[in-house]
């Protein structure tokens, strides 16, 4: 029952997924977005401690609830964590209707052929067993895409559908991620051959099946739009990617069907030293806007 209203959520609710999955190598990043300097923290533990915390105050705001946020993607140990009280996973679905996925990539392979693969992930089914054991609903790794290379991007998509056929058999919804580097300057030629490559993977898939895509904001807007009507996508989700808010914001109202799944842009303008109030306030303004992006379409 709660996974049939969870899939019902992310198909057809008014609202967007939040990216609060920042793994080590970005975490010393996003703290210091947030104003938290390396020198705040000696270790490891530390310093996810301070994200954890982070994390847990922006999902008890009261603006990140299920009316504008429909899902929120976790961190591994954000997921084996509590946020006021509960199992976090548990915490988003049953206090704020928030649908829980779950990063599962272990970081990326270095550049080859205008790509960077996802490492291996010899523990992906012991990782998916325990997601499931927490109430998590559908997951998401990370691929990028360097240059328009026919092959290096067949070579992503490929990777990713194989890995989300893996993750389809634990009953968890897989968010395919190819991410295009926004800086390139044949990007509209790679979005053009990412197009090709994940049309014909999910023309592939068995009948029934449903996946999502988190997709770079394209150059032409609507570029994925048949993505959006595609009977094996449950929903396509638009990352930031770098991109300002402001401008991600404006690129995303211009493509039909798709919905915010930010994750810089989402902690954007939030700091370790507001006050209750000021950090709720700022965080309720950027939740209003990303909404109406999302929906503008």
């Amino acid at each position: 029952m709660t996974h049939a209203a969870q899939a019902d959520k992310i198909r057809a609710g008014n609202g967007f997924v939040a990216a609060l999955d920042q793994s080590g190598g970005s975490t010393p990043k996003a703290l210091a977005q947030y104003g938290v300097p390396e020198s705040a923290y000696s270790n490891d533990a530390e310093m996810f401690d301070l994200i954890h915390a982070m994390r847990a105050r922006i999902a008890q705001a009261p603006d990140f609830n299920g009316d504008k946020v429909i899902g929120a993607i976790l961190f591994e140990m954000t997921m084996d964590r509590a946020i006021g009280g509960k199992p976090s996973a548990r915490y988003l679905w049953d206090e704020r209707g928030v649908v829980p996925f779950l990063k599962v990539d272990k970081g990326l392979e270095d550049e080859a052929d205008g790509v960077r693969l996802m490492k291996p992930m010899p523990g992906l089914d012991a990782l998916c067993a325990r997601a499931v054991e927490a109430g998590i609903f559908g997951t998401k790794m990370r691929s990028v895409i360097d240059a328009a290379s026919a092959s290096g991007i067949e070579a992503v998509v490929a990777q990713q559908f194989e890995v989300g056929r893996q993750i389809l058999g634990h009953g968890l919804t897989p968010i395919i991620e190819p991410e295009v580097t926004i800086s390139i300057a044949d990007k509209a030629e790679a979005e053009a051959l990412l197009l090709d490559a994940l049309s014909r993977h999910l023309d592939a898939l068995p009948e029934g099946t449903e996946v999502m895509l988190k997709l770079t904001l394209p150059e032409k807007a609507n570029h994925y739009r048949a993505l959006t009507e595609h009977p094996a996508v449950m929903r396509v989700v638009a990352l930031s990617g770098g991109y300002s808010r402001d401008e991600a914001n404006r690129r995303l109202a211009q493509n039909t069907g798709i919905v915010a799944s930010f994750s810089r842009a989402l902690t954007e303008g939030l700091s370790a030293d507001q006050s209750d109030a000021e950090f709720n306030r700022t965080i309720g303004a950027t939740i209003d806007s990303i909404h109406a992006a999302s929906v503008a379409g």
